[in-house]
């Protein structure tokens, strides 16, 4: 298993877009943040899926930025 940093956004027509930053491309939405939090694993899961398909790396290279996820206890 494998932990996906994702974005999730109100649109005007109040639906929720989730975007992957670390996937560039994989986008998704839904009317409830249940529904989007779905959607985008399926998204996610056929965006690697297809990648692999097509020999390219799973991690591309970002101009020298990585991007991690860090956990504070406040």
């Amino acid at each position: 298993m494998v932990n996906f940093k994702i974005v999730l956004e109100k649109d005007e027509g109040g639906w929720i877009v989730a975007t992957c930053p670390s996937l560039p491309g994989c986008v998704s939405q839904g009317k409830t943040e249940k529904q989007v939090l779905k959607n985008m694993q399926e998204a996610i899961e056929l965006h690697l899926k297809s990648l692999a398909e097509d020999g390219l790396p799973l991690h591309p290279k970002k101009n020298g930025k990585k991007e991690v996820v860090l956990s504070v206890t406040v």
